[in-house]
């Protein structure tokens, strides 16, 4: 196979074409979900504070993605996929009818939002290893720029039509349309076929800490993870809570928000175009330089800037992350043996879904007592230093770019 691949050739593919199909269902109804979790919150008099309680709820299953980790590297990751999406499908259906009833105990909403975090937490390791069971060699790096392609395209429906959804029929529709895509993503990826690489005799523990010696045993991998970590709390804080209080305070409302919202994706669609192509000689260094970006919405926001400049702002940020993730993804798959890629992708996300639900859970009180401003520039200037601490490992602003195992293994 040519080492040369397009965004097209490779949609050619039957099991890429129907990868990025689901990712692309699933992505948009993502986009729904989160307005529709925040505005509905918002919606049934919750207030800040509430509205932190129950996002945390979502963020709750983190320590989770470890078991996600062993599951994606024990069983066939489509199917692990599937059911992760079907969890989903049976936890927003649920939300719909507590948005549409207009009443609910807190209790019961934060319930139904920890159920779609698990199914966030068992989906996404085994997402960040299913590209190697299907492609092998540099075509790996284009069907990475493909899932976050999917994430862009999803995104940008859902959160552009979904701002006028939540704005004209209410949260329960968003969250209704976000069970509806669960649905159809699970029904696209059964029909996928990837290997089982369940290991006989060994334990979950030891599959655990054989995924944590892997993840160790390279300096860049666990540098960026703290970086990756702080920003994601950053990032979260700020969408999941300081942005739409920001928003409902005069700045656009759930139709500003969205549309905030879908020009990071669209900027997304822009860098995964970027990633299918680019390859840098230091992409672990390429990599850590691209998240200080998503400080500048941030900082946007803390000067009271008009919505339509943070929209604007959005675009950078949106480009950078999608080449970021194609490059940690591509750069893993090339260091990393196929059988503990889901694991050591979940020891990746560990910090950032284990502190999610903490930044969420005190971003409402902390924007009540010192106000949006404040919390937002602090946000930004977090991910700023977090930037500048991970370029102190050697190995980050030196390591080059590796082989990718597939042609290893054909040369071997």
């Amino acid at each position: 196979m040519s080492n040369n691949f397009s965004l097209l050739d490779l949609l050619r593919n039957p099991s890429i074409a129907r990868l990025y199909a689901a990712r692309v269902t699933g992505n948009a109804g993502d986009g729904f979900g989160m307005l529709a979790l925040s505005f509905g919150a918002l919606h049934m008099g919750y207030g800040p504070a509430g509205l932190s309680v129950v996002v945390a709820a979502k963020a709750a299953p983190a320590l989770l993605v470890l078991a996600g980790g062993i599951v994606g590297d024990r069983f066939r990751r489509h199917q692990v996929m599937a059911g992760a999406e079907m969890l989903a499908a049976g936890a927003w259906c649920g939300l719909a009818v507590c948005f549409f009833a207009g009443a609910a105990p807190l209790a019961l909403v934060c319930g139904l939002a920890l159920l779609a975090g698990l199914a966030r937490a068992l989906l996404v390791p085994a997402e960040r290893g299913i590209v190697a069971d299907l492609v092998e060699g540099r075509a790996r790096q284009v069907a990475n720029a493909l899932l976050g392609q999917s994430v862009a395209v999803g995104l940008l429906i859902g959160l552009a039509v979904s701002g006028v959804l939540v704005a004209a029929a209410g949260a329960w529709a968003a969250a209704a349309v976000k069970c509806g895509t669960s649905m159809v993503g699970a029904a696209l990826l059964v029909r996928l076929r990837t290997p089982a690489r369940r290991r006989e005799g060994s334990g979950m523990l030891a599959e655990l800490r054989g995924g944590w010696r892997e993840f160790t045993s390279v300096q860049w991998t666990w540098a960026l993870t703290g970086q990756f970590t702080v920003v994601a709390v950053a990032v979260s804080a700020f969408s999941s809570v300081v942005g739409p209080l920001y928003m409902a305070q005069g700045h656009g409302g759930p139709g500003g928000w969205g549309m905030v919202s879908a020009m990071e994706a669209g900027g997304a669609l822009a860098g995964a175009l970027v990633a299918a192509r680019w390859r840098p000689a230091r992409p672990v260094l390429a990599a850590a330089l691209l998240p200080v970006t998503a400080a500048g919405p941030m900082v946007l926001a803390g000067v009271g800037a008009d919505w339509w400049l943070v929209a604007a702002a959005m675009v950078v940020p949106g480009v950078c992350q999608t080449i970021y993730a194609v490059l940690w993804s591509t750069t893993v798959q090339a260091t990393f043996p196929p059988d503990v890629l889901a694991r050591v992708n979940s020891w990746n996300l560990l910090g950032g879904f284990a502190l999610t639900p903490v930044a969420v859970l005190v971003a409402g009180p902390l924007t009540s007592r010192f106000g949006v401003s404040v919390v937002a520039t602090g946000a930004g200037m977090l991910i700023v230093v977090a930037t500048l601490t991970v370029l102190l490992a050697v190995q980050v602003r030196r390591f080059g770019a590796q082989t990718e195992h597939g042609e290893l293994a054909q040369a071997g």
